[in-house]
C-alpha cells in the first residue's frame, strides 16, 4: 500500500533521494516519515512529517536529510545529503497509524 523507491549505492558525501507514495484509494494520511534498519540493528526513526505541521529527525541526520510532503495526497520524500557509511539501511516508508513500504536498500561507501 506505500510504495517506496530511490534507494542505491552511493560514496560518502553524496546524495540520495527517496520517495513514497500510497496507493490512489488510499484515506489521506496524517503522519508520513520514514524509518531505517541496519543489519544487526533495531529499527530507527529517521524522520516523521505531519500533515501542515513541522517535520521531527533523528538527531544523527539533522541538519543533513530533508523530509517534505509532495502535493499529490499521501506522498513524502527524504532529501539524504552529506551521506555517511552509518546511514547504510533499509529505509522504510511510514504512514500513520501503522502502515509500511517494503523498504528501500541504501548503501553508503567509504
Amino acid at each position: 500500500q506505500l510504495q517506496a523507491s530511490g534507494g542505491g549505492l552511493v560514496q560518502a558525501g553524496g546524495s540520495l533521494r527517496l520517495s513514497c507514495a500510497a496507493s490512489q484509494n488510499f484515506f489521506s494520511i496524517n503522519v508520513m516519515g520514514w524509518y531505517r534498519q541496519a543489519p544487526g540493528k533495531q529499527r530507527e526513526l529517521v524522520a516523521l512529517i505531519p500533515t501542515n505541521e513541522q517535520a521531527n529527525y533523528a538527531d544523527s541526520v539533522k541538519g543533513r536529510f530533508t523530509i517534505s510532503r509532495g502535493n499529490a495526497k499521501n506522498t513524502v520524500y527524504l532529501e539524504m545529503n552529506n551521506l555517511k557509511p552509518e546511514d547504510t539501511a533499509v529505509y522504510y516508508c511510514y504512514g500513520s497509524p501503522a502502515y509500511w513500504g517494503q523498504g528501500t536498500q541504501v548503501t553508503v561507501s567509504s
